[in-house]
């Protein structure tokens, strides 16, 4: 015969349940968050130092997108394998940062008519992703690093395109990069 539970034990049940689903959601999310963070602030400042030296092709470096793209997807698809159960949160995360991707193509796909001033608009895109992501997840320091990235937009819009790349460069470290790392560290520290 099973056990009644009480109100008390319930409670507990489904705290630690909730607590669990927290932490997977977030769970090692910080690989993904770390590999487009170097990703794309090494292409964002090594665009500009090449402009700088004047090297005829500095786009040539956003190459390194096609790799992490490779290395994202597999990553993601061994993970959702592995996953025993997917919680709404998961489907929730995974549906944003789909949406925030599609963003960012569309204004790839039109960075001509932007003038090339595509980087502001990609880092308001990016600085929503965290900022929600933070929210979902309870992470404050990630919802800083979509505040962060939200500033670096702001401050990109005013500056010439081929300096929007350095502030980008910049914001992708602090806004992606140190949240990311710091996720890595806490679900260290939970496991």
């Amino acid at each position: 015969m099973e056990k009644e539970l009480s109100s008390k034990e319930s409670l507990a049940i489904i705290t630690e349940m909730i607590g669990k689903a927290k932490r997977e959601a977030a769970g090692d999310g910080s690989f993904q968050i770390l590999l487009w963070g170097w990703t794309i602030s090494l292409c964002n400042l090594g665009h500009f130092a090449l402009e700088k030296m004047d090297y005829s092709q500095p786009y040539l470096v956003w190459l390194l997108v096609i790799p992490a793209t490779i290395t994202s997807i597999i990553y993601g698809v061994k993970k959702g394998q592995k996953a025993r159960v997917k919680t709404h949160l998961d489907i929730v995360l995974n549906q944003l940062w789909i949406a925030v991707f599609v963003g960012i193509v569309i204004v790839l796909a039109f960075m001509n008519i932007l003038k090339f001033n595509q980087s502001p608009v990609i880092l308001i895109l990016a600085a929503l992703g965290m900022f929600v992501t933070g929210t979902l997840i309870r992470v404050n320091q990630v919802k800083i690093g979509g505040v962060i990235l939200a500033i670096g937009a702001i401050i990109a819009f005013t500056l010439p395109v081929i300096d929007q790349y350095l502030v980008s460069g910049i914001a992708i470290v602090l806004g992606y990069l140190v949240p990311g790392y710091y996720l890595k560290k806490s679900y260290r520290e939970r496991v």
